[in-house]
Protein backbone atom coordinates (compact mmCIF):
# COMPACT_ATOMS: atom_id res chain seq x y z
CA UNK A 1 0.00 0.00 0.00
CA UNK A 2 0.87 3.74 -0.82
CA UNK A 3 0.51 6.48 1.10
CA UNK A 4 0.23 9.81 -1.21
CA UNK A 5 0.63 13.58 0.49
CA UNK A 6 -0.22 16.89 -1.28
CA UNK A 7 0.69 19.80 1.00
CA UNK A 8 -1.13 23.09 -0.33
CA UNK A 9 -0.91 26.57 1.51
CA UNK A 10 -3.68 26.35 3.68
CA UNK A 11 -4.94 22.22 3.31
CA UNK A 12 -3.39 18.92 3.00
CA UNK A 13 -4.84 16.03 0.77
CA UNK A 14 -3.64 12.48 2.24
CA UNK A 15 -4.38 9.68 0.35
CA UNK A 16 -3.91 5.93 0.80
CA UNK A 17 -3.59 3.35 -2.56
CA UNK A 18 -3.84 -0.61 -2.71
CA UNK A 19 -1.79 -0.69 -5.72
CA UNK A 20 -3.83 1.93 -7.74
CA UNK A 21 -7.66 1.61 -6.31
CA UNK A 22 -7.75 4.96 -3.61
CA UNK A 23 -8.97 3.22 -1.01
CA UNK A 24 -8.75 6.77 1.79
CA UNK A 25 -8.86 9.98 1.28
CA UNK A 26 -9.13 12.90 3.71
CA UNK A 27 -8.57 16.87 3.89
CA UNK A 28 -7.34 18.29 6.85
CA UNK A 29 -5.52 21.79 8.06
CA UNK A 30 -1.83 22.03 8.32
CA UNK A 31 -1.55 22.06 12.32
CA UNK A 32 -3.49 18.28 12.36
CA UNK A 33 -0.65 16.88 9.77
CA UNK A 34 0.99 14.44 12.29
CA UNK A 35 -2.25 13.32 13.90
CA UNK A 36 -3.23 12.24 10.86
CA UNK A 37 -0.62 10.36 9.58
CA UNK A 38 -0.40 8.75 12.91
CA UNK A 39 -4.20 7.40 12.71
CA UNK A 40 -3.44 6.67 9.43
CA UNK A 41 -0.65 4.61 10.19
CA UNK A 42 -2.57 2.56 12.43
CA UNK A 43 -5.47 1.76 10.57
CA UNK A 44 -3.33 0.98 7.77
CA UNK A 45 -0.51 -0.71 8.87
CA UNK A 46 0.68 -2.33 5.43
CA UNK A 47 1.64 1.00 3.95
CA UNK A 48 5.29 0.39 2.83
CA UNK A 49 5.88 3.73 1.14
CA UNK A 50 4.87 7.39 0.61
CA UNK A 51 5.34 10.14 -1.75
CA UNK A 52 4.95 13.69 -0.38
CA UNK A 53 4.27 16.72 -3.22
CA UNK A 54 4.58 20.33 -1.18
CA UNK A 55 3.63 23.95 -2.61
CA UNK A 56 2.61 24.82 1.10
CA UNK A 57 4.68 25.32 3.84
CA UNK A 58 5.90 21.72 5.47
CA UNK A 59 7.82 21.94 7.83
CA UNK A 60 10.86 19.98 8.93
CA UNK A 61 9.60 18.08 11.82
CA UNK A 62 6.73 16.85 9.30
CA UNK A 63 8.76 16.13 6.88
CA UNK A 64 11.18 13.79 9.09
CA UNK A 65 8.03 12.45 10.98
CA UNK A 66 6.93 11.06 7.34
CA UNK A 67 10.53 9.90 6.21
CA UNK A 68 10.85 7.96 9.65
CA UNK A 69 7.77 6.45 9.10
CA UNK A 70 7.77 4.76 5.69
CA UNK A 71 10.56 4.60 2.79
CA UNK A 72 9.51 8.46 1.10
CA UNK A 73 9.84 9.97 -2.03
CA UNK A 74 10.37 14.05 -1.38
CA UNK A 75 8.87 15.24 -4.58
CA UNK A 76 10.71 18.04 -6.96
CA UNK A 77 12.10 18.35 -10.35
CA UNK A 78 14.80 15.63 -9.98
CA UNK A 79 12.03 12.99 -9.48
CA UNK A 80 11.36 10.54 -12.84
CA UNK A 81 8.51 11.78 -14.77
CA UNK A 82 6.52 9.08 -16.93
CA UNK A 83 6.33 11.57 -19.42
CA UNK A 84 8.55 13.72 -21.72
CA UNK A 85 8.72 17.28 -20.61
CA UNK A 86 9.44 20.11 -23.79
CA UNK A 87 8.75 22.35 -21.59
CA UNK A 88 10.89 25.62 -22.20
CA UNK A 89 11.60 25.84 -18.35
CA UNK A 90 10.63 22.61 -16.75
CA UNK A 91 12.35 23.95 -13.89
CA UNK A 92 9.53 26.56 -13.35
CA UNK A 93 6.71 24.41 -14.37
CA UNK A 94 4.52 23.84 -10.90
CA UNK A 95 4.66 20.31 -9.61
CA UNK A 96 1.00 20.06 -8.76
CA UNK A 97 0.86 20.27 -13.26
CA UNK A 98 3.91 17.58 -13.27
CA UNK A 99 1.33 15.40 -11.74
CA UNK A 100 -1.94 15.51 -13.41
CA UNK A 101 0.18 15.38 -16.44
CA UNK A 102 1.29 11.52 -14.94
CA UNK A 103 -1.89 11.32 -13.92
CA UNK A 104 -2.77 11.57 -17.49
CA UNK A 105 -0.61 9.36 -18.88
CA UNK A 106 -1.34 6.30 -16.44
CA UNK A 107 -4.77 7.25 -17.05
CA UNK A 108 -5.27 7.83 -20.87
CA UNK A 109 -2.05 6.63 -22.40
CA UNK A 110 -1.08 7.39 -26.37
CA UNK A 111 -4.08 9.72 -25.73
CA UNK A 112 -4.01 13.47 -26.66
CA UNK A 113 -4.91 15.37 -23.36
CA UNK A 114 -6.24 18.08 -22.21
CA UNK A 115 -5.70 18.31 -18.31
CA UNK A 116 -8.05 21.46 -16.60
CA UNK A 117 -7.59 22.40 -13.20
CA UNK A 118 -9.64 24.41 -11.50
CA UNK A 119 -8.61 26.10 -8.36
CA UNK A 120 -7.10 29.27 -7.36
CA UNK A 121 -6.03 29.52 -10.45
CA UNK A 122 -6.73 27.51 -14.06
CA UNK A 123 -4.27 25.52 -15.16
CA UNK A 124 -4.54 23.91 -18.62
CA UNK A 125 -2.12 21.80 -19.39
CA UNK A 126 -1.63 19.26 -23.22
CA UNK A 127 0.35 16.02 -23.36
CA UNK A 128 0.14 14.40 -26.83
CA UNK A 129 0.18 10.84 -27.78
CA UNK A 130 3.69 10.48 -27.71
CA UNK A 131 3.87 11.28 -23.70
CA UNK A 132 5.24 14.52 -24.41
CA UNK A 133 4.16 17.40 -22.13
CA UNK A 134 4.11 20.52 -24.42
CA UNK A 135 2.66 22.96 -22.02
CA UNK A 136 -0.44 24.88 -21.79
CA UNK A 137 -1.77 28.23 -19.84
CA UNK A 138 -2.35 29.65 -16.43
CA UNK A 139 -5.58 31.97 -15.64
CA UNK A 140 -7.14 32.85 -12.73
CA UNK A 141 -10.14 31.07 -10.88
CA UNK A 142 -13.07 32.06 -9.52
CA UNK A 143 -12.45 33.06 -6.84
CA UNK A 144 -9.65 35.16 -7.51
CA UNK A 145 -11.54 37.04 -9.49
CA UNK A 146 -13.91 37.68 -7.47
CA UNK A 147 -11.64 38.67 -4.92
CA UNK A 148 -9.20 41.03 -7.87
CA UNK A 149 -12.73 42.61 -8.92
CA UNK A 150 -13.00 43.87 -5.23
CA UNK A 151 -9.64 44.36 -4.62
CA UNK A 152 -8.61 46.34 -7.61
CA UNK A 153 -11.66 48.73 -7.74
CA UNK A 154 -13.38 51.75 -5.02
CA UNK A 155 -16.72 49.90 -4.96
CA UNK A 156 -17.36 46.53 -6.25
CA UNK A 157 -18.28 44.12 -3.48
CA UNK A 158 -16.59 40.74 -2.32
CA UNK A 159 -19.03 38.03 -3.05
CA UNK A 160 -19.33 34.80 -2.35
CA UNK A 161 -19.46 32.03 -5.66
CA UNK A 162 -23.19 32.00 -6.72
CA UNK A 163 -24.48 30.26 -9.97
CA UNK A 164 -25.91 33.15 -12.05
CA UNK A 165 -29.64 32.79 -12.99
CA UNK A 166 -28.85 34.68 -16.13
CA UNK A 167 -26.70 35.92 -18.31
CA UNK A 168 -27.91 40.02 -18.20
CA UNK A 169 -27.21 40.69 -14.81
CA UNK A 170 -29.73 43.46 -13.36
CA UNK A 171 -27.86 44.34 -10.17
CA UNK A 172 -24.00 44.73 -9.44
CA UNK A 173 -23.97 41.83 -7.71
CA UNK A 174 -26.21 39.78 -10.94
CA UNK A 175 -23.61 41.17 -12.89
CA UNK A 176 -20.79 40.36 -11.33
CA UNK A 177 -21.77 36.71 -10.82
CA UNK A 178 -22.52 36.39 -14.56
CA UNK A 179 -18.98 38.25 -15.78
CA UNK A 180 -17.16 35.95 -13.42
CA UNK A 181 -19.28 32.53 -13.88
CA UNK A 182 -19.71 33.12 -17.16
CA UNK A 183 -16.30 34.28 -18.00
CA UNK A 184 -15.16 31.12 -17.12
CA UNK A 185 -17.22 28.87 -18.81
CA UNK A 186 -16.46 30.92 -21.82
CA UNK A 187 -13.28 30.23 -21.47
CA UNK A 188 -13.12 27.16 -20.89
CA UNK A 189 -15.17 26.22 -23.47
CA UNK A 190 -13.25 28.44 -26.03
CA UNK A 191 -9.33 26.50 -24.91
CA UNK A 192 -11.03 23.54 -25.38
CA UNK A 193 -12.38 23.85 -29.24
CA UNK A 194 -9.37 25.51 -29.86
CA UNK A 195 -7.40 22.02 -29.01
CA UNK A 196 -10.26 20.11 -30.41
CA UNK A 197 -9.55 21.97 -34.11
CA UNK A 198 -6.36 20.87 -33.90
CA UNK A 199 -6.04 17.33 -32.02
CA UNK A 200 -10.33 16.11 -33.43
CA UNK A 201 -9.81 13.05 -30.82
CA UNK A 202 -8.84 15.50 -27.58
CA UNK A 203 -9.13 14.21 -24.07
CA UNK A 204 -10.79 16.29 -22.02
CA UNK A 205 -9.95 15.86 -17.72
CA UNK A 206 -11.48 18.54 -15.74
CA UNK A 207 -10.26 18.48 -11.76
CA UNK A 208 -9.96 20.78 -8.90
CA UNK A 209 -11.63 22.27 -6.04
CA UNK A 210 -14.00 23.66 -8.50
CA UNK A 211 -14.27 21.26 -11.08
CA UNK A 212 -17.95 20.21 -9.44
CA UNK A 213 -19.52 23.73 -9.79
CA UNK A 214 -17.93 24.45 -13.22
CA UNK A 215 -18.84 19.75 -14.71
CA UNK A 216 -22.29 20.63 -14.45
CA UNK A 217 -22.46 24.16 -16.33
CA UNK A 218 -19.97 22.57 -19.18
CA UNK A 219 -21.37 19.88 -22.14
CA UNK A 220 -21.22 16.04 -21.64
CA UNK A 221 -17.80 14.48 -23.35
CA UNK A 222 -15.22 15.78 -20.28
CA UNK A 223 -13.64 13.56 -17.81
CA UNK A 224 -14.45 15.42 -14.30
CA UNK A 225 -13.04 13.62 -11.29
CA UNK A 226 -11.58 14.77 -7.63
CA UNK A 227 -9.09 12.18 -7.45
CA UNK A 228 -7.14 13.14 -10.07
CA UNK A 229 -3.99 14.45 -8.36
CA UNK A 230 -3.69 12.05 -5.78
CA UNK A 231 -3.98 9.14 -8.30
CA UNK A 232 -1.16 11.44 -10.53
CA UNK A 233 0.99 11.27 -7.07
CA UNK A 234 0.51 7.37 -6.86
CA UNK A 235 1.23 6.19 -10.39
CA UNK A 236 4.92 8.60 -9.55
CA UNK A 237 5.84 6.66 -7.00
CA UNK A 238 4.73 3.09 -9.04
CA UNK A 239 7.15 4.94 -11.71
CA UNK A 240 10.08 5.24 -9.33
CA UNK A 241 9.83 2.08 -7.82
CA UNK A 242 9.56 0.28 -11.10
CA UNK A 243 13.12 1.38 -12.76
Amino acid sequence: MNLVVDVGNTYTKIGVFDTSEIVYKNTIKQNSFKKEIERVKKEYPLIAKAIVSSVGNMNKDQILYVKNSFNTLMLDHKVNMPFKNLYKTPNTLGIDRMVLVSAAVDQFPKKNTLIIDAGTCITYDFKNEKEEYIGGAIAPGLRLRYSSLNNFTAKLPLLELTSPQNHIGKSTEEAIHSGVVFGILYEIKGVIEEYCNIYPDLTVILTGGDAHFLSKRLKNGIFATSNFLLEGLNCILAFNNSR
